[in-house]
């Protein structure tokens, strides 16, 4: 079965252990909100399974390495990503391998490998070199610009859905991924996305905000999904108060994502 993190405010974070199979931390905010940093500290404490992201999607650039070693020595997450750098396979692939070198030194922890790069052939040289390094998860990240070259549709947040899955098939029906790869997806344009993958065995865990996202833009979810991504961004509502969420629109996103994707 396929893990589904959704990404809070901070004002729900409670409330997101009885909707999210696991947690998904970004050590920044560690660094920055005592009740956090808190909240995960007593997540490890209760046994929850927890994925530690590097903050690129938030801050642009990985956080920084001494904090994230930190925070890796502190946590001890199940599962870890490795620094990567937006549309840059060349660098990505660099910091994978210092990484690897890194991971003996944390034998209870999955690194993972996000693959990046500005083309099909830069995914597949990517994915197949992380294989290579001995990466046993590899993640794919949602806004790739090359997957609106791969699938040019009208409608661009479509074609950034409908891009990742024609990849990620592609890399399939070539042999590069196996049935017994384990991968992560990392956000989404569209909801509805995550259903396709149905047939696809190696697909483990995903995580997005954009069901609540999509609350704070006072957006409830149709049958079908949604066919724009939220404006909303975490960035900008992590602070927000707990009375401005519409709770009957949150219970209705987290509740129709799953019903949407048949999870």
């Amino acid at each position: 079965m396929i893990k589904v993190s959704h990404e809070v405010p901070l004002c729900l974070l409670e409330d997101s252990l009885q909707f999210n199979d696991y947690d998904y931390c970004l050590p920044h905010l560690m660094d920055k909100h005592e009740e956090y940093k808190n909240f995960f500290l007593r997540s490890k404490t209760l046994g929850r399974h927890i994925m530690m992201d590097n903050s690129l999607h938030e801050l642009g650039v990985p956080y920084d390495e001494d904090r994230l070693l930190y925070w890796l020595q502190a946590l001890q997450p199940q599962e870890f990503f490795v620094a990567d750098f937006w549309e840059n396979k060349t660098e990505s692939i660099v910091s994978a391998k210092r990484w690897s070198s890194i991971q003996h030194g944390f034998p209870n922890v999955t690194f993972i490998a996000v693959v990046q790069g500005k083309s099909y052939a830069e995914a597949l040289e990517c994915y197949q070199t992380y294989k290579d390094l001995g990466y046993k998860k590899i993640a794919f990240s949602y806004g790739a610009s090359y997957y609106n070259e791969v699938c040019p549709h009208p409608n661009k947040n479509l074609g950034k859905a409908l891009g990742r899955i024609q990849v990620i098939s592609k890399l399939h029906s070539e042999g590069i991924i196996l049935n017994t790869d384990k991968i992560h997806l990392l956000g989404c344009s569209v909801p509805q996305e995550f259903g396709w993958y149905k047939d696809m065995p190696f697909i483990e865990s995903i995580d997005t905000s954009n069901p609540v996202m999509a609350v704070l833009d006072n957006v409830c979810y149709q049958a079908s999904g949604l066919y724009d991504k939220p404006k909303a961004n975490m960035n900008d509502f992590f602070t927000i108060d707990k009375d401005q969420i519409n709770k009957g629109y949150l219970m209705n996103n987290i509740f129709d994502f799953r019903k949407i994707n048949n999870l």
